[in-house]
């Protein structure tokens, strides 16, 4: 398995695990009648890089691995 194609997942899980922390520290401050830190866009951000790296992979599967086989 190819560095990009290895990533996807491994991505979807850290962003996964980011969003729940940040919602998690959310919902505590909510409770505890504190203002809540800012949400930062995890998902949005999460979703960016795993089109990147499936961009990546495609590019790396279609045209460079093909040249190095030669």
């Amino acid at each position: 398995m190819c560095i990009f194609c290895a990533a996807v997942p491994a991505t979807a899980a850290v962003g996964a695990n980011l969003n729940a922390k940040q919602r998690a520290t959310r919902q505590a401050a909510e409770k505890e009648g504190v203002e809540p830190p800012a949400e930062k866009p995890i998902a949005k951000a999460t979703v960016g890089v795993i089109i990147l790296l499936t961009v990546s992979s495609v590019v790396y599967h279609t045209i460079i691995s093909p040249i190095w086989k030669i």
